[in-house]
C-alpha cells in the first residue's frame, strides 16, 4: 500500500516534534551549563575580592601599627574585632573587612602581633574569605650563624641556614644557603690557612665542598651594637617582672640544668680544675672550666609568662628545655663581672616544635672539655663580647694525664650537632688542625649546623632584631 500525503505529513510533525524535543534538552542543558559556569566564575570573583578586601585590612593594621607600636586595640581599648569600610578608588565602597587581634608576650612586652582580618564585598556578603599573618621584626633567629670577625668553616662544617660574617669568610664547609660577607675582600693569614697570606674575596673557597653560587660580598653588614641585647633590661625583668634572678655564687658560679618539666636546678660551683688551654685570642692560657665539686643551690619553677633566667655569674649549661627561656650569664653594676657560658652537655627541647632556648653570655659562650662525643646543642646562643667556640688541649696541659682524672679521651668528639643560631663577636670555631694537611688535633671532627625555623616564626622572649623594619611573617589564608 502506498502512503498518502496526510501520513507522510503525520511523520514530518512526528519526527519535527522528536527533534525539537532533543533540541530543547541539549539547549536547556548548554544554557544551564553556561549559566553554572557564570555562577561558579562569580563565586570565584567574589571570592577573589573578599580575599582582596581581607588583605587590605591587613595592610590597614600595618600601617596602623607603623604609627602606634604595640596596640592591639585599634586603638579603641576595648576588645574587637574591629570592623571597617574599603572603599575601592574608582568605585567607592564595596565591601567591609573585620580585624581580630593578639599578641604574644613575655614579661608585660609584646613580642609578636597577630591579625587576622576576614573581608566580604557588599555583592555578596556571605561569601568571605579570612587571611591571618603575625608582625614582628626579623631577628638573628633566621641566620645559622652571624660572626663580627674574620672566619674559617673547615671542611667537615655543613651548614643549613645562612651564614653571614662581617668580616672575611674562608668557607671549605657545605653550605645549602646563602653566606654573606661585609667586605669585598680582605687579607687571609697563615690563621686562616692562607700561605702565603695574600687579598680574597669576601667570600672564598679552597674546596668542592661549597656552593659559590649562593656567595655574597659586599653584603650590607648586620650592626652588633643592635644586636647587643640590653642585658640592664633582663636583669629588671629577671629581678621585677616574674623572671629568676641568681645573684654572684662567691664561688665559681652556677651549674645549671634544665629539667625537661618547666624547672631548672642551680648547682654551686665550689672547685674546678684549672689547666692549659689554647685559643687563636688568647694563645695558651689558664682554663678553669672543669669542675670538680658542687652543691645545690636550689630547684625552681621557669615561670612561663616571663620565662627569662639572669645568672650574675658564670654559668655551665645543659639538660632538656620544655617551654620558651632566655637565660642570661652577666654581670651586675655591683660586680663588674664579664660572665661566660660554659656548654657542659647536651641541650635538647622536649617538645622542637614548641620549645626554644637563648642563651647569652656577656663574655665566651664555650663547649667544655668534658663533653659528649655526639654533642647536641638546641637553641640561640650569643657571645656578646667574646666569642663561641671550643679550645685546642693537649694531654699535657690536663691534670693527672696518666691518673685517675685523665681527660685526654676528651680532646678528640666526634660530632657537635647545632640546631639554632651562633651570634659571635669573635672567631668562631670548634675544630683544631695542624698544617700542613689540616691534620685533626682536637675539637669536633664533624660539624653540623641548622638554622630553626620554628624560632624564627616563634623565638623566646627579647630575642635581639637585625632590623627596626617591622613586617608580616607567616602569611595563612584560611579556607
Amino acid at each position: 500500500m502506498i502512503p498518502t500525503k496526510k501520513s507522510q505529513q503525520g511523520y514530518l510533525l512526528v519526527l519535527v516534534l522528536v527533534f525539537s524535543g532533543v533540541f530543547l534538552v541539549i539547549l536547556t542543558s548548554f544554557l544551564g551549563y553556561l549559566i553554572s559556569q557564570h555562577r561558579s566564575a562569580e563565586h570565584r570573583y567574589q571570592l577573589e575580592r573578599a580575599s582582596e578586601v581581607a588583605e587590605a585590612g591587613l595592610n590597614y593594621y600595618r600601617w596602623y601599627l607603623a604609627h602606634n607600636p604595640d596596640d592591639t586595640t585599634n586603638g579603641t581599648g576595648v576588645a574587637g574585632p574591629y570592623t571597617h569600610v574599603y572603599s575601592d578608588p574608582e568605585l567607592g565602597p564595596i565591601g567591609e573587612f573585620s580585624l581580630s587581634i593578639a599578641s604574644s608576650s613575655y614579661c608585660g612586652d609584646v613580642s609578636s602581633i597577630t591579625v587576622t582580618s576576614t573581608g566580604h564585598t557588599y555583592e555578596n556578603p556571605t561569601l568571605k574569605r579570612t587571611i591571618s599573618a603575625r608582625y614582628t621584626q626579623p631577628t638573628v633567629a633566621e641566620y645559622a650563624f652571624i660572626i663580627n670577625s674574620s672566619v674559617w668553616a673547615g671542611p667537615s662544617l655543613n651548614i643549613i641556614g645562612p651564614y653571614h660574617s662581617n668580616q672575611g669568610i674562608r668557607m671549605d664547609g657545605t653550605n645549602q644557603s646563602t653566606v654573606t660577607s661585609g667586605l669585598a675582600s680582605w687579607t687571609c693569614t697563615s690563621s686562616f690557612g692562607c700561605s702565603p697570606a695574600g687579598t680574597r674575596n669576601g667570600v672564598f673557597t679552597t674546596t668542592a665542598n661549597a656552593n659559590q653560587l649562593l656567595f655574597s660580598f659586599p653584603s650590607p653588614p648586620i650592626n652588633f651594637t643592635d644586636i647587643n641585647i640590653d642585658l640592664n633590661n633582663i636583669l629588671d625583668r629577671a629581678q621585677n617582672n616574674g623572671g629568676r634572678y641568681l645573684p654572684p655564687s662567691g664561688s665559681h658560679g652556677y651549674r645549671i640544668t634544665f629539667n625537661g618539666n618547666g624547672t631548672f636546678t642551680a648547682r654551686r660551683v665550689t672547685a674546678v680544675r684549672s689547666y692549659t688551654a689554647e685559643s687563636t685570642e688568647e694563645g695558651q692560657h689558664t682554663e678553669r672550666n672543669i669542675i670538680q665539686t658542687s652543691t645545690t643551690f636550689g630547684t625552681y619553677t621557669i615561670n612561663p609568662r616571663c620565662p627569662i633566667i639572669y645568672v650574675a655569674d658564670k654559668v655551665w649549661l645543659e639538660g632538656v628545655v620544655d617551654q620558651k627561656v632566655t637565660l642570661a650569664a652577666a654581670g651586675t653594676d655591683n660586680t663588674g663581672a664579664n660572665p661566660s657560658i660554659i656548654l657542659q652537655g647536651n641541650i635538647t627541647y622536649q617538645d622542637p616544635a614548641a620549645d626554644g632556648l637563648l642563651a647569652i653570655a656577656e663574655q665566651n659562650v664555650l663547649i667544655g672539655v668534658d663533653v659528649p662525643t655526639n654533642m647536641t646543642i638546641n637553641g640561640i646562643f650569643i657571645a656578646q663580647n667574646g666569642r663561641f667556640g671550643r679550645n685546642h688541649y693537649t694531654s699535657t696541659w690536663l691534670p693527672d694525664p696518666s691518673g685517675p682524672e685523665n681527660f685526654k679521651p676528651f680532646f678528640d668528639r666526634n660530632s657537635l650537632t647545632t640546631n639554632g643560631t651562633i651570634v659571635s663577636n669573635g672567631r668562631v670555631g670548634t675544630q683544631w688542625t695542624s698544617s700542613p694537611g689540616n691534620v685533626f688535633q682536637s675539637g669536633f671532627r664533624n660539624r653540623y649546623s641548622s638554622y630553626d625555623r620554628n624560632l624564627v616564626e616563634n623565638p623566646p622572649p627579647l630575642v635581639p632584631n637585625t632590623s627596626d623594619v617591622y613586617d608580616f611573617v607567616d602569611w595563612r589564608e584560611e579556607e
